[in-house]
C-alpha cells in the first residue's frame, strides 16, 4: 500500500510539472494575430494550427491524470478505521472524576490543609432586587 501511495504521489508531481510546462509553452490569444501576417508559424513542427490542438489536448490529458491522482490520494489518506460504537455519548465515562468540594473550599488549596493559611469566608453575590435590572446600577 505504501509503494502505491509513493507511485501515485510521484505521478502527481510529474503530471503537475508537465502541465506547468505545457501551459507556459502555449500561445495566448493575441499571439495568433502575428501569424496572419506571415510570422512563420506555418513552418512549425505541428503545422499552422496543429500545435494549438496538440498542446491543448495534452494539457487536458495531464489535468485529468492530475485530478485522478489527487482524488485517489485524498481518498486513501482519509481511510481510517471505523469506531466500534455508534456515538461518543454512548461510551461510559472513564478518567478522573471531579474533586470533592469542602464547605469552605480551603481543602482544594495546596498547603491549606496544614492550617498555615487561613482564608476569610466569602459571601455569595446577591441577586438584583428588581426585574428591570435597576438594582445592578451602582449608586453614587
Amino acid at each position: 500500500m505504501n509503494i502505491l501511495m509513493n507511485l501515485m504521489l510521484a505521478l502527481q508531481i510529474l503530471t503537475a510539472l508537465v502541465m506547468i510546462g505545457l501551459v507556459l509553452i502555449q500561445h495566448g490569444k493575441g499571439a495568433d494575430m502575428g501569424a496572419s501576417f506571415g510570422s512563420g508559424a506555418s513552418g512549425s513542427l505541428f503545422g499552422a494550427t496543429g500545435s494549438a490542438n496538440f498542446l491543448s489536448r495534452s494539457t487536458a490529458v495531464c489535468a485529468a491524470v492530475f485530478f485522478a491522482t489527487t482524488l485517489y490520494l485524498a481518498y486513501s489518506a482519509n481511510d481510517r478505521p471505523k469506531a466500534a460504537s455508534g456515538s461518543i455519548l454512548d461510551r461510559p465515562v472513564s478518567g478522573a472524576s471531579a474533586p470533592a468540594a469542602s464547605a469552605s473550599g480551603a481543602a482544594a488549596i495546596p498547603g491549606a490543609a496544614s492550617g498555615a493559611i487561613s482564608l476569610p469566608a466569602m459571601a455569595a453575590p446577591s441577586a438584583p432586587t428588581s426585574a428591570s435590572g435597576a438594582g445592578a446600577i451602582p449608586q453614587k
